[in-house]
């Protein structure tokens, strides 16, 4: 079985995550600082998916999920 994520997407995950833990990780519009490990993952992986890196696509929110509309 080929596997999920390719090279540069862990590249991009150990670029993010050396960033949030040396303090200097800020988030998109905002620009807030990123404490999170799970939200600096997320952000490694949306990088790598915009350098062109074999990462699947992101999942859909379950908040989205739950409220729709012809329930």
């Amino acid at each position: 079985m080929a596997s999920k994520y390719g090279k540069k997407a862990s590249a991009k995950v150990e670029k993010v995550m050396k960033e949030r833990k040396a303090g200097t990780l800020r988030s998109g519009n905002s620009g807030t600082k990123v404490t999170s490990r799970k939200q600096a993952i997320a952000i490694g992986l949306s990088e790598a998916r915009m350098a062109g890196g074999k990462v699947p696509p992101p999942k859909k929110s379950s908040a989205k999920r739950a409220s729709s509309p012809g329930r």
